[in-house]
């Protein structure tokens, strides 16, 4: 019954949320276009709902053609653009990814799209990773407050799918409000530089684990 109601606050609330924040999004938008050569908006190709691809919308942060020169990136990276510094610390980026929740790619909450290839292919994840992919992906997650980038893939697909055993409202509040925070502070918004397991881990996550936050 929640996840029903779950769409329904995602329609409603997104589509406020596009209204109050378009005067930012416009200006940041003149901005990126103002200082650095490339479109505005940087599309990528995420895995969704069901592990279906869709294309997930972010405010451009760096270079054009800089994913080529690797996934992660840190506060050092040259690719990173003067305004891209700014969208990355306060999260601005993710605001066009109002537009993939009105639409029905994503939800608020929900654990955070993978790329397609990146931890690895679909194909590649066993069967109890997943069943992250049988809910919306979210602009943030269990995952994200609980080490949002500090976390290695295969723990953040363990807090995601636990996420997905215990979704409620009161859960989503609880994230929301905590992304907030983490938001404010600033907190994990880096890549830790750590090699992505071969083999996907079967391990399930326990209490301890998932209630650190």
């Amino acid at each position: 019954m929640y996840i029903f109601f779950k769409r329904l606050f995602d329609i409603v609330l997104s589509f406020l949320a596009l209204i109050v924040t378009s005067p930012i999004m416009l200006i940041f938008a003149v901005l990126i276009k103002l200082t650095s050569k490339g479109p505005v908006i940087f599309k990528q190709e995420r895995l969704g709902k069901d592990g279906k691809v869709f294309t997930m919308y972010k405010f451009r942060s760096m270079c054009v053609g800089a994913e080529k020169d690797g996934v992660y990136s840190d506060n050092n990276d040259v690719r990173v653009t003067k305004v891209g510094k700014i969208i990355r610390a306060t999260s601005i980026d993710e605001l066009p990814q109002l537009v993939n929740i009105l639409k029905g790619d994503m939800s608020f909450v929900g654990p955070r799209p993978p790329l397609t290839y990146h931890p690895w292919p679909i194909n590649e994840y066993t069967e109890i990773q997943r069943h992250m992919f049988d809910v919306r992906p979210g602009i943030t997650g269990w995952a994200q407050v609980n080490g949002r980038k500090d976390v290695e893939w295969n723990h953040r697909i363990e807090l995601s799918c636990w996420y997905v055993d215990n979704i409620s409202l009161f859960l989503d509040i609880k994230i929301l409000f905590l992304t907030f925070f983490k938001v404010i502070k600033n907190e994990g918004n880096q890549n830790i530089n750590a090699t992505v397991e071969t083999k996907p881990s079967t391990e399930t996550v326990n209490e301890e684990t998932v209630n650190r936050v």
